[in-house]
């Protein structure tokens, strides 16, 4: 029964262990959601000059320039999505 016991608990601690690693990666996803939301929020005030900071502005204009090469795209494209739907999916 020893050997049967010791294989028993190193099961339960390797599954102890990936539980643990599961919930690791659940609360960095979370937080990366996390993050994600409060840039959608900021950028929106910012755009609407709700908000102002010079150490936002470059990102701004780097998510301007990065819409208007999207929507460059697809108003080129026989896409039948329109370029408003595309702001609205990234300024909440």
């Amino acid at each position: 029964m020893g050997l049967l016991d010791k294989v028993k608990a190193g099961a339960e601690q390797a599954a102890s262990n990936a539980q643990k690693q599961a919930q690791t990666v659940a609360a960095k996803r979370e937080l990366s959601q996390a993050y994600s939301d409060l840039g959608k929020t900021a950028y929106g005030l910012l755009d609407r000059g709700q908000i102002s900071h010079g150490d936002l502005a470059a990102g701004a204009d780097h998510i301007r320039e990065l819409q208007a090469r999207l929507s460059g795209e697809s108003s080129s494209s026989s896409s039948s999505s329109s370029s408003s739907d595309a702001e609205a999916d990234i300024v909440e």
